[in-house]
């Protein structure tokens, strides 16, 4: 079997290694940012650390010479408005839903990303999609129609974060897209600048929702220990947030997009069953159908595009290979909770 300069790994046990990196990483973001919010119900704080952790992160990688971070420049900065605005609003949104829900709801109520994407790379790209694309969307919108009619307790203001996150998703591609050209198409200087504006512009939201004033009377009234557990879950996911995104790209680069949803998938039940033992969620019909038809619908849109990207190479040589296309754009969508959770 061939072998890898991964320590002479074979490319097998590369991959299992990789995949397993990714659900681990990934689930212990979305459970431990469950347990910060169930502490203390901070978001935009809990979102602050993680922005802070993240910075840290990659100026450390700076400092060892693993990476070479950009200095900001104020003409790009402005030029990325728009990025950091549509990630600012999408990051709020995606915690204030976990607020909300259930740890095994939350997959539900964030469960119309595909069909967002889907239709915004129609109106705003004018991409057509083929009749078995348009068919997941639909079996992925039933599975969350399903999942929300099927709940009797379940907040309205987590479904309405929900679907707000999803579109704020799906628009993230698109901005990408059109935003790496103002970094000279750097996917790391993009990432950088992301964190750093997106810090800035999260700071003084900590003020206008009133959690800075929350938290003096917090630690001004014997609240220290529940602040620790805070700052100490917040201190994790920032950590783990960062290793998300590159377990990301270490899955999609050591795999394929449909290896990726796959993981994704397990993880999707995985995240459930872990909801109902950690977390006590309750675990009804109607949510086990709802997830299983939006893993179902996600799995059948990977497996069409699998097959589009593989008929468009047979017939150019030269064509773009899906793992470098349709992630930077729909690919990517699909799974942006692991990077937003």
């Amino acid at each position: 079997m061939a072998t890898s300069n991964w320590f002479g790994l074979s490319e097998r046990s590369i991959v299992g290694l990789v995949v397993g990196f990714y659900m681990v990483t990934a689930l212990v973001m979305v459970s431990v940012n469950k347990w910060a919010l169930n502490t203390l119900e901070l978001p935009w704080t809990l979102l602050w650390i993680q922005m802070v952790v993240a910075v840290i992160l990659l100026k450390v990688t700076q400092y060892t010479g693993l990476l070479k971070m950009p200095q900001i420049v104020t003409e790009t900065a402005k030029a990325l408005t728009p990025l950091i605005a549509i990630n600012v609003i999408g990051l709020g949104v995606n915690t204030l839903c976990l607020v909300y829900v259930d740890t095994s709801f939350y997959q539900i109520a964030r469960g119309l990303v595909l069909p967002f994407t889907v239709l915004f790379a129609f109106v705003l790209l004018r991409q057509p999609s083929s009749k078995l694309v348009l068919t997941s969307c639909f079996i992925v919108f039933c599975g969350f129609y399903t999942g929300v009619t099927s709940e009797v307790n379940v907040s309205r203001y987590g479904i309405l974060f929900g679907v707000l996150s999803s579109i704020t998703t799906s628009l993230h591609a698109i901005v990408i897209k059109k935003s790496l050209v103002h970094v000279n198409n750097s996917t790391l200087d993009l990432v950088y600048y992301n964190n750093v504006l997106s810090l800035v512009a999260v700071t003084p939201m900590i003020v206008f929702s009133g959690e800075s004033a929350e938290l003096s009377h917090l630690l001004s009234n014997d609240g220290l220990d529940a602040f620790y557990k805070f700052l100490f879950a917040g201190l994790i996911t920032g950590i783990f947030g960062f290793l998300v995104n590159l377990a990301s790209f270490l899955q999609i680069s050591k795999t394929s997009p449909t290896t990726h949803m796959i993981a994704g998938a397990v993880r999707g039940v995985i995240q459930t069953l872990l909801g109902y033992w950690a977390f006590n969620d309750i675990i009804t019909s109607g949510r086990v159908l709802g997830i299983f038809l939006i893993l179902g619908g996600g799995a059948l849109y990977t497996w069409a595009k699998d097959k589009e990207m593989a008929a468009k190479n047979a017939e150019s040589p030269t064509y773009i290979p899906m793992t470098q296309q349709d992630v930077d754009g729909d690919e990517e969508e699909i799974d942006d909770d692991d990077h937003k959770a």
